[in-house]
């Protein structure tokens, strides 16, 4: 049986424009599951390169962590959300994919990691850090062709919410994050903590496939 006494670290990566649901939909899954049996299995916590953050359309949070200072993860969670701007310029995950400073850092933590976790458009910032070659994978659906541009090696699965690789999960766009984390719940402790998480949430969660 899956146990709930070993906690896991979950580092959330924020940055500038992240879509909100892509962080807060798996922060809300992996910090309220268990805790009604009085466990703790997942430390889930946000991490930045710099705080505040400014999420999109203006929600300002100040994470818990900087990159510099987070606890070691067992679990890295990779949002997305962003695009271009009107001149060209990139904004959220289409910025962040081409930061240096977080690519080495997902580099440095995700080959220590048990899982992780990628949320739409974070696909992207794990293709431009090379840490998806020869997988399959997803994203939002708006952004597939772009996944597939980065990394080629990829084999995109347009039509799976989630895509699972063993270590590295993908899922498709904002609300698909949930799914995700409550199918990675399901993973490491069972469908029936997942399936308890989401009648918690009132989330109408159709299982683990």
């Amino acid at each position: 049986m899956p146990s709930m006494t070993t906690q896991r670290n979950v580092a959330i990566i924020l940055f500038d424009d992240v879509e909100v649901l892509d962080f807060a939909g798996p922060f809300e899954v992996l910090s309220v599951t268990g805790r009604r049996g009085g466990a703790q299995p997942f430390n889930a916590y946000t991490v930045a390169q710099a705080t505040p953050v400014t999420a999109r359309n203006g929600l300002s949070i100040n994470p818990h962590y900087l990159l510099t200072t987070c606890p070691t993860p067992n679990i890295v969670v990779v949002p997305g959300g962003g695009g271009y701007h009107a001149d060209g310029q990139p904004f959220g995950s289409r910025k962040e994919m081409h930061n240096d400073v977080l690519l080495e850092w997902l580099v440095a933590h995700t080959a220590s990691a048990e899982h992780v976790l990628s949320v739409c458009t974070g696909a992207l910032i794990l293709a431009n850090a090379k840490l998806t070659q020869g997988l399959q994978a997803t994203t939002h659906h708006l952004a597939l062709d772009a996944l597939a541009d980065v990394d080629p090696s990829l084999q995109v699965k347009a039509e799976q919410r989630i895509v699972d690789n063993g270590k590295v999960i993908f899922s498709g766009g904002i609300s698909a994050g949930i799914d995700a984390s409550l199918y990675m719940v399901a993973k490491l402790l069972g469908q029936d903590a997942a399936k308890e998480t989401a009648t918690y949430m009132e989330y109408d969660w159709q299982g683990a496939a």
